[in-house]
């Protein structure tokens, strides 16, 4: 498989982002709003104009039709820092972690995603662990 060379690490940061909210080929309209979220404060994102953002989510969206999740993944992973690679997969897993307990599927693409990031297994648990804590039941 070619990588792809036209990401830069804030498109391909974005990229590991949407990959993991329409894993199973459906963004949804809580998915939409859980990944845009996770950008809106955090930089470089914070800077971008509507129209810039919509640019960006309109190319990863046509990548990720034409290539699917996994292949995206892959290609975005070789873009990104050790540091942006562990701050991907953290977004990711929260973005995932958001709607409700971890189905058997998304903790295959999370686990999936870790290798492809290359990530410690400890770490990867960490972030799980962290996310765990962040989406608990407070009603209990």
């Amino acid at each position: 498989m070619t990588i792809a060379t036209d990401l830069d690490a804030p498109s391909a940061f974005a990229a590991i982002a949407l990959a993991a909210v329409s894993w199973d080929g459906v963004l949804t309209p809580a998915g939409s709003r859980a990944l845009r979220h996770s950008l809106d404060y955090r930089q470089p994102f914070a800077e971008y104009g509507s129209e810039r953002m919509v640019k960006l989510m309109d190319q990863l969206l046509s990548r990720l039709q034409k290539i699917g999740a996994q292949h995206l993944m892959v290609e975005a992973a070789a873009v990104l820092s050790p540091e942006q690679r562990s701050t991907a997969y953290a977004v990711a897993a929260e973005i995932m972690r958001s709607d409700g307990h971890l189905q058997a599927d998304e903790r295959n693409i999370l686990d999936n995603l870790a290798t492809v990031l290359e990530l410690d297994a400890a770490l990867a648990d960490q972030i799980l662990s962290v996310m765990n804590l962040l989406h608990a039941d407070i009603s209990r």
